[in-house]
């Protein structure tokens, strides 16, 4: 079998058989290569030693306790930069459940093979020889699309927690199904995630999220019991039946927003927002007797700070839990153009930041489609979207110039009243003709020519400008209308 591999795994590997050691492909990039994907990174194994390797290499680096040395290629593509070469290793009992408690080294691809998690990344490559070494019948897997353990699953788990997660992950990226032992095991050692740190949680979980199917992989985690060490605040919303706007429980609602979410391929921020934004409507919850139906008053108010701290529990950046916590505290803003003026529009800007307020209205696209309607963008936010459009615009106007009425006092002796309105108003006129005249070479020089015109002709002068700066602030505004499909 002949696949496509890059020319600087190819030297690597042929500089390592050159002098006297084996070498292989190995795990995800071979898994990604069977399945026509592109490798986001690239791994050798070899029965070289990390001091043989670094001997070969001298760009390399060699910083951890497992042996992958870090050979340095020159690329410019940032996956094949470093390419990591791994010593065949055997590793000892796992007693922190997460990390085995002494390495060694050895001389067999096969005992390499079978310490690793899964099937699919148990396979190795000799790209020289076109040849796969699949002693666990991975590639059978990849055809089945089946995720499976190597050997006996609680086997695998109990020595490495993340695992269990890793797992869940790899049925969102791959499109996969789980083995019914897997499963089963998983369900069994769901415990053990106690035992990892928040942050090695919060970089799975993470990869979850910017899958194309995460909220597949949620609902299976929950499934198998495991939610609960991961995002313990998602589970309560199970079974919390919602008002009549809501086809599904809060928990569905939730994972139907992060969908839509990932089926527009929007940032990492709004799938995480999407997520968290309506957790707290469990605690919020109320029965109104007046309306028949559930009310979930300040459910945003208790759930930007249940987002922060989830957040900051899974270590995330101060960055992102700002922003993200912003996003769910505002995601109820109210949307009716016909009953909000451009001033209310305004303020939610200012509320949110600028730089987030195109992720708001797409949270709120992804909240509208997790509540089981079909339509993500019906005519009143369309036209509410024109309206921010309008509110972040700066208006036409003659604080577009590069001049003022200070500079016509200052500097020619224009007194403060109508007149310089007037003059600032022609000087306008003439820039919206030709926007390249906004600068203050041609400003001084005309201006000098408005001053000595009669008031009469300067005021009409004026006018004219002023007729022209409404006219084409109205056509601006057609266009944004236009844009949003609501004129």
């Amino acid at each position: 079998m002949t696949m496509q591999v890059p020319n600087e795994v190819r030297e690597i590997a042929e500089t390592l058989r050159k002098s006297g050691f084996e070498a292989y492909l190995v795990g995800g990039c071979v898994r990604d290569l069977l399945l026509d994907r592109t490798p986001k990174d690239w791994d050798l194994t070899t029965n070289a030693r990390p001091e043989d390797i670094q001997r070969i290499f001298p760009e390399s680096f060699y910083e951890n306790d497992f042996g992958t040395v870090g050979v340095k290629t020159g690329s410019e593509d940032e996956r094949l930069a470093v390419v990591e070469v791994t010593p065949y290793r055997t590793e000892s009992t796992y007693s922190d459940k997460r990390r085995p408690d002494t390495v060694s080294f050895g001389n067999s691809l096969e005992d390499d093979l079978a310490r690793r998690d899964f099937t699919i990344n148990a396979i190795a490559y000799d790209e020289n020889k076109g040849q796969i070494v699949d002693p666990y019948k991975g590639q059978k897997d990849i055809e089945l699309r089946v995720l499976r353990t190597v050997g006996v699953p609680t086997e695998r788990f109990e020595e490495d927690a993340l695992r269990l997660m890793r797992a869940v992950r790899l049925v969102a990226e791959l499109g996969f199904a789980l083995d019914a032992e897997t499963a089963a095991a998983i369900q069994q050692r769901g415990l053990n995630l106690k035992h990892v740190s928040r942050e090695r949680i919060r970089d799975e979980f993470v990869r979850i999220l910017e899958s194309k199917q995460p909220m597949q992989a949620l609902v299976l985690a929950q499934q198998l019991g495991i939610l609960e060490y991961i995002a313990p605040d998602l589970t309560r919303g199970i079974g919390i039946e919602q008002n009549q706007a809501h086809s599904y429980d809060v928990f569905g609602h939730l994972m139907r927003a992060l969908q839509h979410a990932a089926d527009r391929e929007w940032g990492f921020e709004i799938r995480l927002a999407a997520l968290f934004h309506d957790v707290s409507k469990p605690e919020t919850r109320r029965w109104s007797d007046e309306k028949k139906d559930w009310t979930f008053h300040g459910h945003e108010v208790v759930g930007s700070r249940v987002t922060r701290k989830a957040l900051e529990e899974m270590r995330f950046s101060r960055e992102t839990i700002k922003r993200v916590s912003s996003l769910v505290r505002w995601h109820m803003f109210f949307s009716d153009p016909d009953q909000i003026t451009l001033s209310a529009v305004r303020r939610m800007i200012r509320n949110v930041g600028e730089e987030y307020i195109w992720d708001l209205l797409n949270l709120r696209i992804c909240d509208r489609i997790g509540t089981g309607r079909p339509k993500e963008q019906p005519f009143r936010f369309r036209k509410y979207k024109a309206m921010v459009e309008e509110a972040l615009r700066d208006p036409i106007s003659v604080g577009m110039l590069k001049t003022d009425g200070n500079r016509l006092k200052n500097e020619f002796h224009v007194k403060f009243g109508p007149q310089i309105g007037w003059i600032l108003n022609a000087l306008l006129d003439a820039v919206l003709d030709n926007p390249e005249l906004n600068n203050q070479e041609y400003l001084d020089s005309r201006t000098l020519e408005l001053v000595s015109l009669s008031e009469e002709k300067l005021k009409e002068l004026g006018d004219s400008g002023r007729k022209k700066r409404d006219e084409a602030e109205q056509q601006e505004l057609q266009k944004i209308l236009k844009k949003h499909n609501v004129s």
